[in-house]
């Protein structure tokens, strides 16, 4: 048994994400409804999630475009705000994403009890957001200094919106970062939010990838789980589980009961 089916009690999980609103210090912040509408909408997506029957849920700043490598301090502190909010309303284990910086991903699931965080922790990409690089070694430090050891690190292995620079073959990059950098999953993505996750690229992952479970991180709809979960241990789900499939729309509680369904057959 993995620790992903320990964590959420159940084989192949499936974890709904809570995309919040452009925070304070994004270009979209809605400053004239403020951090209340932030705090209702994401009550509005947990309740949404959990009443479809959903094992696990990720909250993450994903309207918080364009994104940053390197955050702003009050990206976190509010995110951290919005998710004491929710404290006593979430029912299943969670998870944060600050997106694009692990420093602050980790930092945050430290302060607010979270129970693992998914973000890009190796790898140097040409991107929508220029040069990306990263230092897994000083990441795993400062998660040592800020007692975060019980934080799992979803690694994601083929980044949205980006490419590795250096032609590597992706099994050879899979053994090589679990080698060196012990990451707890390895998440496998398309190309944008609500994309499918190439299956021969998800299957490479999961060849290389030896005990560290695999997460197919986009694109799972009713239509493609039983592809995916054949191979993946878990699955992310975002966009299909928005009113009509769409990255920009609100959570629609019959889509996650719809895909639910389908993956507690899977299971049976």
């Amino acid at each position: 048994m993995n620790w992903l089916t320990e964590l959420f009690g159940v084989p192949k999980p499936v974890i709904g994400m809570c995309h919040l609103p452009a925070l304070p210090g994004d270009p979209g912040y809605d400053a004239t409804a403020g951090m209340p509408a932030v705090v209702a909408h994401a009550k509005q997506e947990v309740a949404a999630l959990q009443a479809g029957g959903i094992d696990g849920i990720l909250i993450s700043n994903e309207f918080s475009l364009p994104y940053l490598t390197e955050t702003e301090p009050i990206t976190a502190i509010a995110m951290a705000s919005v998710i004491g909010e929710l404290t006593g309303l979430i029912r299943v284990p969670f998870g944060v994403n600050v997106l694009w910086d692990g420093t602050a991903s980790i930092d945050l699931a430290v302060a607010t009890g979270a129970s693992f965080v998914r973000e890009v922790f190796t790898g140097v990409y040409a991107s929508d957001y220029g040069v990306w690089d990263t230092n897994i070694g000083r990441t795993a430090r400062h998660r040592a200094r800020v007692s975060g050891a019980a934080v799992r690190l979803l690694f994601n292995v083929v980044p949205e919106g980006a490419a590795y620079l250096g032609p590597r073959d992706l099994g050879q990059l899979v053994r090589s970062t679990v080698f060196n950098c012990r990451p707890d999953g390895l998440c496998v993505s398309g190309l944008t939010a609500g994309a499918p996750a190439d299956t021969s690229a998800l299957k490479a992952v999961k060849d290389n990838a030896g005990d560290v479970p695999v997460i197919v991180n986009t694109g799972v709809r009713p239509d493609t789980a039983a592809a995916s979960l054949a191979i993946a241990d878990a699955a992310i789900v975002g966009t299909w589980f928005k009113k009509d499939g769409r990255f920009e729309n609100d959570v629609d509680q019959g889509r996650v009961e719809a895909l639910m369904s389908v993956v507690r057959g899977l299971r049976a």
